[in-house]
């Protein structure tokens, strides 16, 4: 009986073990071959991935230099230049005056033919000194830059207890250099006459230097320097033998003026 049970139970066992991997593989999803997986919608391709490239440091090769940074220099352009100081060729008409010069006008300052009226006045004070001026002046231009002024000063001058009135007019040629549209340097020498009060008149030499400024359409502002020597009589002396000696004296005044001039 039981010889006849064990083969029974063997081949009950071995069915068992055969029937249990089949029942896992039911109970597992099943999964989809290559030719059930869905391709990619058209629209959205996938971009490939492009391949590797070298370094130059990889392949060996030598950098490119380094672009120069240093900035250019500057150039002029004809908007950075200044405009002409005047037209120069613009002919003066009859009896050498031009009018309506200035800003805006044909010609400018310091070409031939230009006039200016006006005048200068200065103050000068120290302890025990004072020296008061005013030039009412005229200038006119002969040529381009070269001008030629009538002068007519009087100062009165005070040191200590003592004063003295000056009265002077001077011819002056005067130089003005263009430093731009709007400035100008200028040198001149006065020659004239001068007469000082108890003491006499005499020769008169007063070089000046300054500056040009244009104010407005036809106004100059015009700060100068000046020194002027003037000679003058003194007493007669007897020397000896000789009567009636005159002796010459010389003065001296320094003048620091502001004027203004209109161009006519």
């Amino acid at each position: 009986m039981r010889n006849g049970f064990k083969p029974i139970l063997a081949a009950i066992l071995a069915s068992a073990a055969i029937a249990a991997p089949a029942l896992a593989d039911d109970q597992l999803p099943a999964q989809p071959t290559d030719d059930q997986v869905p391709a990619p919608p058209a629209d959205d391709p996938v971009p490939p991935v492009p391949p590797a490239q070298p370094s130059d440091a990889d392949t060996g090769k030598t950098l490119p230099p380094t672009p120069d940074r240093t900035v250019p220099p500057p150039t002029l352009t004809s908007d950075a230049d200044p405009p002409p100081v005047a037209s120069p060729d613009v002919v003066p008409p009859p009896g050498g005056i031009v009018e309506h010069a200035g800003v805006g006008g044909t010609v400018g300052y310091g070409r031939a033919g230009v006039l200016e009226l006006g005048g200068s006045a200065g103050l000068m004070i120290a302890p025990d000194f004072r020296n008061v001026n005013i030039a009412p002046s005229i200038g006119w231009f002969v040529a381009d830059n070269l001008e030629l002024s009538g002068i007519f000063a009087v100062s009165n001058i005070k040191a200590g207890d003592q004063s003295s009135t000056v009265l002077s007019a001077l011819i002056e040629p005067s130089y003005h250099v263009p430093l731009d549209h709007t400035t100008f340097a200028f040198l001149g020498m006065g020659i004239g006459y001068a007469h000082i009060s108890k003491l006499g008149g005499g020769l008169a030499v007063a070089p000046r230097i300054g500056a040009n400024f244009l104010v407005g359409r036809s106004g100059v502002l015009t700060p100068s320097l000046s020194y002027e020597w003037t000679t003058h009589d003194v007493d007669s002396t007897p020397v000896g033998e000789m009567q009636d000696v005159t002796m010459v004296g010389v003065s001296q005044a320094l003048r620091i003026n502001i004027g203004y001039t209109a161009m006519w």
